[in-house]
């Protein structure tokens, strides 16, 4: 069964834009991240905490995609920076929490106005039917980015290259799926 020339031209334009959408998100958090001398994996991990709250390091990891040894590197940089700090387990003395201190959030939240109102901006270019569907895609998209992120950070997964379904023995570029 041979793929309609049109959906080709269609995803080959989405694998652009995607790839744009990731270099300009990787550039944008890379310039909040500056301005709070933050790297960019540590103003994700706060958003993380933020939209979570307290996790475990092994619940960030799981959440993160990245192995636990990196995580609790950047549970220190950011208890340093005092933007987290540890607490014990409500319920399991032996188990620390990462909590979020908010005062310390707060700070980030006016580097985020602009560019959120913007995005609301960009709602409204959009039927709900349409969202539903960019949302199930960018759902979609961010599950394999972080399956894909696990088998490069966790040494016990070998590493192994993606191939295209649609084309057998073909290596995946990057689908550029922001993050």
């Amino acid at each position: 069964m041979s793929e309609h020339p049109q959906r080709a031209d269609v995803i080959a334009a989405l694998t652009a834009a995607g790839r744009d959408s990731s270099a300009a998100s990787v550039a944008f958090h890379s310039a909040v991240a500056a301005k709070q001398d933050l790297g960019a994996t540590e103003t994700k991990t706060l958003d993380l905490l933020q939209r979570h709250g307290a996790l475990t390091a092994k619940e960030l990891a799981e959440h993160s995609g990245l192995a636990p040894a990196s995580v609790t590197g950047l549970v220190d940089r950011l208890e340093r920076k005092g933007f987290v700090r540890r607490v014990k387990h409500p319920t399991d003395k032996r188990r620390v929490l990462i909590e979020p201190r908010p005062e310390k959030l707060a700070e980030l939240a006016p580097l985020f106005d602009d560019w959120a109102r913007e995005v609301h901006e960009l709602y409204e270019e959009f039927t709900t039917e349409e969202l539903v569907t960019v949302t199930r895609f960018l759902t979609g998209a961010t599950a394999r980015q972080r399956e894909a992120t696990k088998r490069l950070t966790d040494p016990g997964v070998p590493d192994q290259p993606l191939t295209d379904p649609g084309v057998p023995d073909q290596p995946l570029t990057d689908p550029g799926v922001t993050d």
